[in-house]
């Protein structure tokens, strides 16, 4: 465990490797408080622990005396593995590796934050873990076959069928990732519907979202509502998918509902 260079005079950035239970390295960064309790924060699709809302978050829960730690998903940012569309599930393991971790040197889990996809996996973990009391899902897609067509074209099942992978690519025909049939499979197969129903009554979660959302519409916000048994919902005027040009409104959300 290393300490990088201060940020915030006071703050204290711990480097961590957790492995999970495939045996792949997970990279996170502690902000250290001292406080036994920490709030693990996750990042999206194709994002990392860098993404602008998770270093703000961590940021914001540091002033207020309270630990964060956010990591990078297998596959993604300086942890190991291969980056794979679908993983809701793998993901929401790895999760359970992090906490795991805390747990074993003796720290509270006082909540899980997930943006947009991780918004998907801390939701999953609460319905299969059922040992934290605190979740919040920010930009969460409630149906996940939502935006497939936009990212894989018309006719992408026949496609990944008769080839077993797609390559979504870039405006200049560079390869981003591969779609597989699995991992693709994985992601129509996960019903955010059915895990939100099996998560406890005693635990909390608020959905923030922007009503300005084009990625994953707020009426997907609306669904989570109707479903999570002890639910808080916020919109917030003109926010986009990632919050942009709305920060600070979205991290006093975030603060007052953890406190």
């Amino acid at each position: 465990m290393s300490s990088l260079p201060e940020e915030n005079p006071g703050s204290c950035q711990q480097k961590i490797d957790i492995q999970n239970k495939h045996g792949e390295k997970l990279v996170g960064l502690l902000h250290e408080t001292g406080s036994k309790d920490v709030v693990i924060l996750c990042h999206g699709f194709q994002s990392t622990k860098e993404n602008n809302t998770m270093m703000n978050l961590a940021s914001a829960l540091e002033k207020e005396g309270i630990s964060a730690f956010r990591f990078d998903f297998a596959g993604n940012g300086e942890s190991e593995g291969t980056f794979q569309y679908g993983n809701y599930c793998r993901e929401a393991d790895d999760l359970h590796s992090v906490i795991q971790h805390f747990n074993r040197n003796n720290r509270v889990t006082r909540a899980i934050l997930g943006h947009s996809k991780g918004g998907n996996v801390v939701l999953l973990y609460a319905s299969k873990y059922h040992d934290v009391r605190c979740v919040i899902n920010l930009s969460g897609r409630y149906k996940t076959e939502g935006g497939v067509e936009e990212r894989l074209g018309k006719g992408f099942m026949q496609k990944v069928k008769e080839n077993g992978f797609i390559d979504v690519k870039s405006k200049t025909g560079e390869v981003l990732y591969r779609v597989t049939e699995e991992s693709l499979m994985d992601r129509l197969n996960t019903n955010m519907h059915e895990a939100c129903l099996q998560i406890d009554k005693d635990c909390k979660v608020l959905t923030v979202h922007g009503s300005d959302d084009s990625i994953v519409r707020v009426e997907e916000a609306l669904e989570f509502a109707k479903v999570i048994p002890n639910h808080k919902l916020h919109i917030i005027q003109g926010a986009n998918h990632g919050f942009s040009k709305h920060q600070d409104e979205l991290i006093s959300n975030v603060l007052s509902f953890i406190k």
